[in-house]
């Protein structure tokens, strides 16, 4: 039992002070960055076969048209949180949380945007409730980890299913009691482990999608008056007992609670430059650096040393037969970017899958463990230190504390501007892109999700 053994009541008194107030400006602005990465990403995905396998499942097995679902049109509330959550995830371009390796935009608005249109909720009612469950979701996510990862746990989805039940909750305006009963019921959902690593399962996309629709079951279910348990964060068979571990060594109560609604740790989330794992990033701008400053062509690379923490180590995987192995490569990731000076979405189709200069660069990459980037992370950096070695016997050396993105390194508002249009205009063209990013700097109504869809959906029919 935690010391703390109020805990999860606490948390959902907190929930219920705060939907009763405005978001501070800076998390206002901020939830809007967060919006617009998240919706290009949703939308750059929902043309692939992960989006369209999904979409076979919840065309035959969920029925309404209540919600949208960016690229397949109109269903129920509980299949547009599932695929739009899958497709916030099904390009690695989501931004996240470093503390708690987690990407808490692709549950939270996923099951937010389905219920309120659901339910004909207002904008600004849109942006506290989804800040309010990706603030919860970020902490949850650093209370545990690594203890949570290290027991082979996906912290997206089961930190993230919290954070959605707590936003839906908001939604339905459930008492403290009510909204807790859904944080109990949200911890018998948690689930989504780690065996996909180095494989072709697909369905690390799936998790986010998975855990947006069980927060919204989670929370429809303690309104009807479906009981939690009410203990579920410190009880002894709860959620950080069962994923984590012991209090004060695995997981710590005070990250929950430490500055709750005055410390916004949403603040403190990354926006990815490159669409793949986030654990390559802090590399991949090592060798950028290195082959822009000393002008290297991959002609003239001899090896390639990364040294880096231990999680991001297991991302040495050399197979790839997928997409999504290619974005979980350190070794491919890091060639890529020597041969080409850039990472984009095209460098993980099939033919820069088997170029043979890539290929040959990568037999030469060298992925071991950094006993300082390992102290480093995850609480005060996600380092990297490349040494390059040139067939003339140069050595060149960069090391990365923070990857580009981070709010130590932040992207701003342009550049992420930049980053939308290259996911989008190429399915939605110039003009829808431009509408995309007006509509989530004025966010106040969730009608253009629908115009969205539809171009989506066009450009799928002529593709």
């Amino acid at each position: 039992m935690s010391s703390q053994h109020n805990l999860t009541l606490d948390i959902a008194d907190w929930i219920v002070r705060q939907s009763n107030a405005p978001l501070p400006g800076k998390m206002d602005h901020h939830v809007r960055r967060m919006l617009l990465d998240h919706l290009a990403g949703v939308a750059a995905s929902a043309v692939g076969d992960v989006s369209r396998a999904v979409g076979v499942h919840v065309s035959r097995s969920y029925t309404g048209s209540t919600s949208t679902a960016i690229g397949h049109g109109r269903t129920s509330a509980l299949g547009a949180a599932l695929l739009n959550g899958t497709n916030g995830h099904g390009i690695e371009s989501d931004e996240g949380y470093t503390p708690g390796s987690m990407h808490p935009t692709s549950v939270v608005f996923p099951a937010v945007f389905a219920v309120a249109q659901e339910r004909g909720i207002s904008g600004e009612r849109v942006l506290i409730a989804s800040a309010i469950g990706m603030e919860l979701a970020c902490r949850i996510a650093d209370a545990g980890h690594p203890a949570t990862r290290n027991r082979h746990f996906h912290n997206t989805p089961i930190a993230g299913v919290f954070g959605a039940a707590a936003a839906v909750a908001v939604l339905l305006e459930l008492d403290a009691n009510g909204v807790a009963n859904a944080l109990g019921l949200a911890g018998s959902h948690a689930s989504g482990v780690f065996e996909f690593l180095g494989g072709s399962a697909e369905v690390k996309r799936f998790h986010p999608g998975k855990a947006a629709r069980d927060g919204i079951a989670s929370a429809d279910l303690a309104e009807a008056g479906l009981t939690g348990p009410t203990t579920i964060f410190e009880g002894r068979d709860g959620y950080f007992a069962a994923y984590a571990g012991d209090e004060g060594t695995d997981w710590f109560a005070d990250t929950l609670t430490r500055g709750l609604g005055e410390d916004w740790v949403l603040l403190r989330t990354y926006v990815k430059p490159y669409p793949c794992c986030r654990h390559l990033h802090g590399a991949i701008d090592a060798v950028l650096a290195l082959r822009n400053e000393h002008s290297l062509d991959a002609a003239d690379i001899s090896s390639i040393d990364v040294g880096t923490f231990a999680i991001a180590t297991r991302h040495a995987g050399r197979v790839l037969d997928t997409i999504l192995q290619a974005q979980l490569s350190l070794p491919f990731t890091v060639a890529v970017a020597a041969v080409r000076g850039a990472v984009t979405m095209t460098d993980f189709a099939e033919t820069t899958r088997q170029d043979a200069d890539i290929v040959a660069l990568m037999d030469a990459v060298t992925v071991r463990l950094d006993e300082a980037a390992e102290a480093s992370y995850p609480k005060t950096g996600r380092p990297a230190e490349v040494a390059i070695t040139t067939k003339d016997g140069r050595r060149l050396v960069h090391r990365v504390e923070q990857p580009y993105g981070e709010p130590t390194n932040p992207m701003s508002d342009a550049d992420l501007e930049v980053k939308a249009r290259g996911l989008v205009e190429p399915l939605i063209g110039a003009d829808g892109a431009k509408q995309l990013i007006e509509s989530c700097w004025n966010f106040d109504t969730l009608t253009f999700l629908d115009d969205l869809d539809a171009a989506v959906r066009a450009y799928s029919t002529t593709t």
